[in-house]
């Protein structure tokens, strides 16, 4: 089973402020969609507040430390670990880390690919994505989007894979 994260973050590796995402990208969006729909998603509770409901046609693992908390429709475990088991047994392919900063900087010692898409933007933010070691990363692809009326920032999606992967 492969271990994705997937993120979006600015030129400063910004991912979040007050529990939200700092901005709205339908192009992002609609990747996310598309590359997670079917799969097994990580993320720590307060994502999933943010989120603020179920993904349809996705199963989402749920990671808090507080064992009476309850979110219908997700399962509630309490390790990346566990998680990562739990999604192997249940026979998924590829597993992505959609966040927040704990539960990325924990993922990226199992990371074995990186969906990212960079902001190219600078913006106030509290939470902030796991600095990457570009040395130990293969670049997959790389896009360019400019801004647009959908997208209020532009945009550069890349695909990273772990080099010892790479090479297997």
């Amino acid at each position: 089973m492969i271990i994705s994260l997937l993120v979006a973050m600015d030129e400063n590796r910004a991912i979040g402020y007050e529990n939200r995402l700092p901005w709205h990208i339908s192009s992002d969006l609609r990747r996310f969609k598309s590359l997670t729909m079917g799969h097994y998603l990580v993320m720590g509770r307060k994502t999933y507040e943010s989120i603020g409901k179920i993904l349809p046609g996705r199963f989402m693992i749920l990671l808090t430390r507080n064992a009476g908390y309850q979110a219908g429709g997700c399962i509630i475990l309490h390790s990346l670990e566990d998680a990562v088991r739990y999604a192997e047994a249940a026979g998924e392919q590829e597993l992505f880390v959609i966040g927040g900063g704990e539960v990325f900087s924990q993922a990226m010692q199992f990371a074995e690919r990186l969906y990212l898409t960079i902001v190219h933007e600078r913006v106030q933010a509290d939470v902030y994505f796991p600095e990457i070691d570009e040395n130990d990363w293969q670049e997959l692809e790389s896009n360019y989007l400019p801004a647009s009326e959908m997208d209020q920032y532009a945009t550069t999606y890349r695909i990273l894979e772990i080099k010892s992967a790479a090479i297997t």
